[in-house]
Order: structure tokens, then sequence, then C-alpha cells
């Protein structure tokens, strides 16, 4: 009788790490590139059952050289007894989320698999949340203050100077300066050039389930999501300049889940109610005859 109020705490238990995904998925739907968590759960291994009145032991008789003697169990199974659930871990979906246009030449959407890289005291960062901002150094930076990096490293850029293609490449306008010995005549003027000085440094994991989220809508690899290495070109994301990806997160299935995780509490809580109601006559009442 004991294992119904295990049961019914375990549950519970799961159901509150899956209410706490859920108020952060709902605290994030506004989040640039923020990506869904789902509680994943499993339950505790199951007992089989087998008859009380048949042990179903059979012996093996002394034979051979040495004398072997042991036993083998043949009871039939007859069920299953659930033993309760617990939280396996917390399954981060890398849906595509919805492209909103913005119209600032900064900040920079990928569509496809692929993030972006940050270079942070702790070392290089995920990212795809692309809503980047000009450092005071002349850098891509994030809101927070972290370079973004190229393939040649940080990406230095001019307020209103630079364009970024689909490939993710990287060009600002320079102005060029006619060499002074070749002049004609002095109305000769500066002409201004497009150079391409870098392309984004866009990485994919092998395995992105396994990515550490580390705060700030940033990732880590790890171990068992592989190394993050430079996308290649069949696999890059493509990049749209003056766009956003907004959250993959959908409000109403989220909210539809709250609903369902207070009913699973609630419910589990009546089964502890109902444990404690049943113990209790046992020992008051039962005992007592």
């Amino acid at each position: 009788m004991i294992r119904g109020l295990y049961t019914g705490a375990s549950g519970m238990v799961a159901q509150m790490y899956r209410m706490d995904a859920l108020a952060n998925n709902i605290a994030n739907v506004d989040t640039t590139g923020y990506k869904n968590d789902i509680a994943v759960e499993k339950a505790y291994p199951e007992m089989l059952l087998r008859r009380m009145n048949d042990n179903g032991v059979r012996t093996i008789p002394l034979s051979g050289t040495p004398p072997r003697l042991g036993s083998f169990d043949v009871a039939p199974v007859i069920g299953k007894l659930g033993t309760g659930v617990e939280l396996n871990e917390l399954y981060t979906d890398f849906a595509q989320g919805a492209l909103k246009q913005t119209q600032n030449p900064f900040d920079l959407a990928l569509q496809g698999k692929g993030f972006f890289v940050v270079q942070t005291p702790y070392g290089n960062r995920l990212t795809r949340d692309g809503g980047f901002v000009l450092g005071p150094e002349g850098l891509l930076v994030t809101k927070d203050g972290y370079p973004v990096l190229g393939e040649k490293g940080p990406i230095h850029i001019k307020l209103n100077n630079f364009v970024v293609d689909q490939d993710g490449k990287v060009f600002v306008n320079e102005r060029f300066q006619p060499d002074p010995k070749r002049l004609v005549s002095n109305q000769e003027n500066q002409w201004d050039k497009t150079v391409e000085i870098d392309r984004l440094k866009l990485v994919n994991v092998q395995f992105p389930r396994y990515l550490k989220k580390v705060g700030n809508n940033m990732y880590v690899d790890t171990r068992q999501s592989g190394q993050a290495n430079i996308a290649a070109r069949a696999e890059r994301p493509t990049v749209h300049q003056g766009f956003l990806e907004g959250s993959n997160v959908n409000p109403v299935t989220a909210m539809v889940d709250m609903i369902e995780v207070n009913r699973a509490y609630e419910a589990n809580q009546k089964v502890i109610q109902a444990e404690d109601a049943s113990t209790g006559l046992l020992l008051n009442s039962v005992i007592k005859v």
C-alpha cells in the first residue's frame, strides 16, 4: 500500500518539472531565436509479478564430474506493476522559428540548421539570436557586448556601410582616393568600391539535442553533441539581413499543456490522499479487530 504513496509523489514531482519547462517557454515566447524545451518523462523499471503459490523453482540434479547443482525459475508471468515516473531529460526542439522583418541592417536571421558563433570570456558560444548591434570599437556584437565571429575573427563594420548576403558574406563600401601622380585634372573624384571583408562563422553540430544551454540564449557544444564545425556549403543555413527569427514556442499549445499538467498533478494528489485514507483505516480499524 505504501507503494502508492511513492507512485503518486513521483508523478507530482514529474509534473512540477514539466510545469517549470512550460512556464519558461511561455516567458520566452517573444525572445529572439528561443527554442522550445520539452520535458521528457519515463517510467521506473516495471516489476514483473509472478504467482505467489508457485515459486517455479526447478533444481538441476547432481551430475557430471565434478558434480554440478543449480536451479532456474519457470514461474509464469501474470502481469506488470508500474512503480512511478521520473524526468528523463529536457529536450530542446530546434525547429525553425518564423522570420520577422525589421529592416534593421544589424538584425540577421538564420533559415535552416546552424548557429552563429559568439566570442565570450568563457569561450565561444553558439546562438540563434541574430539581434546584433554596432559595438564601440566598430565590431558587430550581441546586445550583451560579445563579438560575433566571422571565419577570420571578429567582424569590423561601420554604421550603414555593410551588407550581408544569404551565404553570410560581409561586404563593406570603401572609398578609394586616386593616385595623385595619375590625376588628369582636378575634377577627378574619389570612388566607392564594394569589398568582401569576411564571412559569418556559421556552424553545425552532429546532435543538436545534446547542446547545453548556458544562459543569454546561448549554447555550448558537449561531448554528446559533437564538436561545432563550420557548416559545409550544402548544409549551410541561409542568412537574411533585416530579419529576426522568432521563438518557436506555440503559446496556445503551451497553455493547453499547462492545463493538462494541473489536472495530472491534482490526480496524483488524490491518489496520495486515497492511499493515506486507506492506510489510516487499516491502522485504526482493521488491526483492532
